[in-house]
């Protein structure tokens, strides 16, 4: 089976722990046996393999996810990734290209596409076994998941089989709609739009070449800029006569507000936090390094991270979004390909920030323009390249670069240091990379 897991957006919704690069499927906040956590990225990639241990899974993701995506699935995960973001018709136009192209995987071979975060159990994975299975017939141009819907919901666009046979044609579409109109589409038997398809390879790519001028998948890309953008349903779905349904009457839930994250949490309280007797229905996410009381709250969801702390009844939480906006804050953490790091002070001239490496891993080799840096090796040890010298760091020690000086890190062990940023001009832009002179 091939599938193309759609990952994208900036989570907004569950700030303070996501944000413009920590999306809410990287956040870690499903425990496993054994006492660990693991993100909405992690549980379905798991849970792909599980059902299907040879299925090809390739994440669509923007560039600004690659670090955090290999820091949770290893540098072996298969990424088609975008040079900018153009919602998803192109995504997943170039995700084809790259199957095709790059994969060098058979035209006539369907490939299920679906969204990287919702929480489902092992019998999702087998519909989407069904679903490609149905696309290898060719009796429909497209094969949609259609989720049997729980409640009225406003949130959901629906989709209107001919029949209440578990495979049928799809009459017509609609828009999301009131709680009364969602009613009145569950009696007609509308299922829920979970934007869960398959379709044969050489279908969309040749939508794709109508819609697009360009020859293969690197032409694509290089011209991606330039693309419209629109989404595949806009673009593909509503234009499309020959569309089949499936339904499935399993566990589905997208986790896109805290209100509904909350409900597939299985503890009330992860990281520091305790709540009186008092208290019912309240959840507690905290990632700082400090404990959170709460006495006395009834619905509430209380959460804290570097980026900030929110206090919220689960219901109005689902409309932060625009409260977020005007925020318009510096990413306080970030996971990398080589580990994460964590802002601590933001002055005017200054930035203090705590990095943690991974065993075996390093930072690029690079060099600022605006700033020196200050390196205090805080724990593990591992190796610094600066200017080309190498030196074995530990514990205690001190590393110092001048503005233009290029520099790296290597972890023997998890290595912790503190990074203090000095320099009139602090931003993420001021980096150099460069290949690394020493081996």
């Amino acid at each position: 089976m091939n599938i193309v897991l759609l990952s994208g957006g900036s989570g907004k919704r569950l700030w303070p722990l996501s944000n413009d690069i920590r999306s809410k499927q990287f956040i870690k906040i499903f425990k496993n046996e054994d006492g660990t956590y693991e993100s909405m990225l992690q549980r379905v990639y798991r849970q792909i393999k599980k059902v299907d241990a040879d299925a090809t899974v390739t994440i669509a993701t923007s560039k600004t996810q690659v670090s955090a995506i290999h820091n949770q699935l290893g540098a072996g995960v298969v990424m088609s990734v975008e040079p900018c973001r153009r919602d998803t018709f192109p995504a997943i136009a170039l995700a084809t290209a790259y199957l095709v192209d790059v994969m060098k995987i058979d035209q006539e071979e369907s490939v299920v596409v679906c969204p990287v975060d919702p929480y489902v159990d092992e019998d999702y994975f087998k519909a989407l076994k069904g679903l490609s299975n149905q696309a290898d017939k060719g009796e429909a141009n497209l094969v949609l998941l259609g989720i049997e819907p729980t409640y009225p919901s406003e949130k959901y666009g629906y989709i209107i089989p001919e029949s209440f046979e578990n495979t049928a044609t799809v009459k017509i579409f609609k828009e999301k709609p009131t709680t009364d109109i969602a009613e009145e589409y569950i009696s007609q038997g509308a299922l829920w739009n979970g934007g869960i398809f398959a379709y044969k390879l050489k279908y969309l790519l040749n939508k794709a070449h109508e819609l697009i001028e360009f020859t293969d998948y690197q032409d694509l890309f290089a011209k991606y800029a330039t693309l419209e953008k629109i989404s595949f349903d806009y673009a593909i779905v509503e234009k499309e006569d020959k569309i089949q349904v499936q339904r499935f009457a399993g566990q589905w839930k997208d986790l896109g507000t805290w209100n509904t994250l909350t409900e597939a949490m299985q503890e009330f309280v992860i990281g520091k936090g305790i709540m009186n007797d008092d208290c019912s229905g309240v959840h507690i996410v905290n990632e700082m390094d400090v404990p959170v009381l709460a006495m006395g709250l009834h619905n509430i969801v209380i959460s804290a991270s570097p980026e900030g702390i929110l206090v919220s009844d689960k219901v109005q939480s689902s409309y932060i979004k625009p409260f977020v906006d005007k925020l318009g804050q510096q990413v306080k953490f970030a996971e990398k390909s080589w580990g994460s790091y964590k802002v601590v002070d933001v002055e005017t001239t200054s930035m203090t920030i705590k990095v943690t490496l991974n065993p075996g891993y390093s930072m690029n080799y690079h060099s600022h323009k605006n700033r020196d840096e200050v390196w205090v090796i805080v724990s593990g040890t591992g190796r610094t390249v600066v200017d080309g010298l190498e030196r074995v760091v530990k514990p205690g020690d001190v590393v110092t670069m001048a503005n233009g000086c290029r520099h790296t890190i290597f972890a023997d062990t998890e290595l912790k240091l503190i990074e203090v940023q000095l320099g009139e001009a602090i931003n993420v832009d001021d980096k150099q990379k460069f290949a690394l002179e020493f081996d």
